[in-house]
Order: structure tokens, then sequence, then C-alpha cells
């Protein structure tokens, strides 16, 4: 894994996992069609925390919804052919938990 230490991440809430995802997924949408190595980055970690997810035993009664997830992003990264997602519109799955983050930072 690159950038995110996996002991690290693993200690993470789901909802700061999920903000984290969001974040990368906002990149790939924004730079999708535009800056094609910004978008590759942005993918591959937004991936790579997906595995991430997927892998944290915490959250193994989730690992259907998570499977999912990656498959949707997926799909809006090869241009929404099998599902119709567009990258933009899966920011608004992400924007609770980015909220949720937010607040709880805003208050410490």
């Amino acid at each position: 894994m690159s950038n995110v230490s996996e002991n690290r991440w693993h200690t993470l809430p789901l909802a700061e996992q999920m903000a984290n995802i969001g974040s990368e997924v906002g990149r790939a949408a924004k730079w999708q069609d535009k800056d094609d190595i910004r978008f590759n980055g942005a993918v591959a970690r937004a991936l790579e925390l997906i595995d991430l997810t997927l892998e944290d035993s915490r959250w193994r009664n989730r690992s259907q919804e998570l499977g999912r997830l990656k498959e949707v992003f997926c799909d809006g990264v090869l241009g929404g052919k099998e599902y119709g997602t567009i990258l933009s519109s899966l920011e608004n799955y992400f924007l609770p938990f980015m909220n949720l983050v937010a607040r709880k930072y805003a208050i410490q």
C-alpha cells in the first residue's frame, strides 16, 4: 500500500474511512475527462482505500455494501456503461460521512 498506513487505517471509525474515500471520489470526479494523471491518481487512491476498508475485519457485516460501492465506483470510472454511474453524483453518497467527520472536528 502506497501512502496509507494499513495499521492507522484500521483504527479509524467507518465514517472517517468513508469520508476519506469520498474525498478521493470527489477528486476523481473533478479530474475525469480533464487531467488523466490526476484522475488516475485519485482513482488509484480511492480503490486503495476501498480495499483497505474491505479488509478491515470490523466491517465484515458490511462487505457486500462495500463491494457494491467498489463496483459502482469502477462503473463510474469506466464511463457508466454498466449501471449509468456518474462519479459526480456518487459524491452524494459520501456527503453524510463527510459532514459527520467535519462536525466532529469542528467541535474539537
